[in-house]
């Protein structure tokens, strides 16, 4: 079970030893781009086996070799919520769990002056709101991408909604306590801060940049 904080009733953190092994080798700064990639979709389908155990279910009756049995399927559609462009490189371990998931989009990028977030981009089932969704994202520094994703999310009518995290700060898991205390924030790691340049310490880089190989680009 993930671990809590008393200073941030909305974060659940995994210590999970996998997780936290596969983090600690995200993090070196010798980890190629082909070998993020990897580790980052292992971590995220490992997060989201576990956050996912409380999802509605509904009953089914299934016929195997034998037998009719009773079992149960998932009730309601699932969505992902990228937060371009960074959150796409966690989808696809994902959805080795839930292939059958649907994938949102939202486009948004740090106006590197001020900071805030300015959104570029965005396309949702339309029935986005029938079922949870997951907003994914590698890193929660300031908040200020996730508000703003779940603040589009909300105005759709999405009420299940959960943000997915390898890395946070805690700023932004407090910047998500005032804004959105009912949306609860899973993260592989609650790290110490940010800088003055708003980067997460001792954080992994930008993820990004070591997702798609752009570094010093």
């Amino acid at each position: 079970m993930p671990s809590t904080d008393p200073r941030f009733p909305n974060l659940r953190v995994f210590d999970h030893a996998l997780i936290q092994h596969k983090l600690s080798l995200l993090r070196d700064v010798s980890t190629q781009p082909e070998d993020f990639r990897a580790l980052l979709n292992e971590i995220a389908g490992l997060m989201v086996f576990e956050l996912s155990r409380n999802f509605p279910t509904r009953p089914r009756s299934v016929k195997t070799p034998l037998e009719t049995c009773d079992g149960c399927m998932l009730s309601q559609p699932v969505t992902l919520a990228p937060i371009l462009r960074a959150g796409l490189g966690m989808t696809d371990g994902i959805l080795r769990l839930f292939p059958e998931a649907r994938i949102g989009h939202i486009g948004i990028q740090r106006d590197e002056r001020s900071h805030m977030p300015v959104n570029y981009y965005t396309r949702f089932p339309k029935d986005v709101a029938n079922g949870p969704v997951l907003v994914v994202d590698p890193m929660l520094a300031t908040g200020g991408s996730a508000v703003h994703a779940i603040d589009h999310l909300k105005r759709l009518g999405c009420r299940d909604l959960q943000m997915v995290c390898l890395v946070a700060a805690p700023e932004g898991v407090k910047k998500l306590l005032e804004r959105h205390p009912d949306v609860p924030v899973f993260a592989a790691a609650l790290d110490r801060e940010l800088d003055e340049n708003a980067y997460i310490r001792p954080g992994l880089g930008d993820a990004g940049d070591r997702i798609f190989g752009t570094v010093g680009a």
